[in-house]
């Protein structure tokens, strides 16, 4: 296995601190899960429901692979305790508020003090500094709302919507493992462990990174559209004959040709108003009429024959 031998402990709830460690875990490292007493909270998300497995999927997820241990930092021992498995890992990673890692002899200072070679590890909503710096941060709150992908993902003009949690999690957990990996490789060089931190926030700005860098060079902030806005005549959702949607993504100026051609429509090519780029929206509007009464002529698996012929981007929306 990859990282056999590494040894984390993970000190962390809810879900983009274990889903970091569960990656690790999957790929051999000896992963030790420390929860409270009561547990992490998110195995009792579900608490409310009927539940004959006894078992959260949320939860088992994220823990996969995990040895546990059930510590009580608000007593010297269970500190002690928890301060005697760091001094053995190879990674401690939390994302506890550091205000109390602090207050518990838990932070980075005190624990590398002891261990040198230990990788601190932690996860924040907002950053260690910074006015924000000591808030919570959630999936939906410092990924979603705080970074501005609810707002760039919604259509103009509409309300806010939220999302289904762990998306922004779950992208934090892949940063916090590449953080924790580049880590362990400086190690090897130096024989010196470090701190290494990530944030909900800061996951969040680069996954709109392009539109960000958009928004930075123009002034302008990228939104989603209504389809009927989209600049783009066959960039987007489509509908089959038999009520299935799929979407297409033209790549370069040829795609156009190729999705004529694909339809039976060759003749448009001919047609000097369509002549590629398209950009007056009425024109658009009267591609995309077009290209959706093809596509309603079809079936989703004729379509996508069609499609796949072409060496055209889709997938079907499932």
């Amino acid at each position: 296995m990859l990282l056999q031998g590494l040894k984390v402990v993970d000190f962390s709830a809810y879900i983009a601190g274990p889903g970091a460690a569960g990656i690790l875990s999957d790929w051999g490292a000896s992963v030790i899960k420390v929860e409270r007493p009561g547990g992490d909270n998110m195995r009792h998300v579900f608490a409310d429901l009927a539940n004959d497995l006894g078992s959260n999927p949320t939860f088992d997820l994220d823990n996969r692979g995990k040895r546990g241990v059930v510590l009580d930092i608000s007593k010297p021992a269970g500190r002690d305790a928890l301060a005697r498995l760091a001094a053995e890992a190879d990674v401690f990673l939390t994302n506890v508020r550091p205000v109390s890692l602090k207050k518990n002899g838990l932070d980075d200072e005190a624990l590398r003090k002891v261990n040198p070679r230990l990788i601190y590890a932690v996860i924040t909503g907002y950053g260690l500094e910074g006015p924000e710096a000591h808030l919570p941060g959630f999936d939906v709150t410092a990924f979603w709302a705080r970074s501005g992908i609810g707002y760039m993902t919604a259509p103009k003009g509409a309300e806010p919507f939220l999302r289904t949690s762990g998306v922004g999690d779950h992208s934090t957990s892949l940063a916090t493992v590449s953080a924790i990996l580049a880590a362990v490789h400086e190690r090897t060089r130096t024989g010196v462990g470090r701190l290494v931190e990530t944030s909900l926030l800061r996951t969040g700005v680069y996954a709109i990174g392009s539109d960000m860098a958009i928004q930075l060079r123009y002034g302008q902030v990228v939104t989603a559209q209504p389809r009927r806005e989209r600049p783009g005549p066959i960039s987007g959702f489509f509908r089959t004959k038999d009520d299935r949607w799929l979407l297409l993504l033209p790549r370069t100026t040829e795609c156009f040709t190729q999705l004529m051609i694909a339809l039976d429509r060759p003749e448009l090519l001919a047609e000097p108003r369509y002549e590629w780029p398209v950009t007056d929206m009425d024109t658009v509007r009267e591609v995309r009429a077009i290209v959706d009464d093809a596509f309603a002529q079809m079936t989703l698996a004729e379509v996508g024959e069609r499609l796949t012929a072409g060496d055209l981007a889709w997938a079907p929306k499932e």
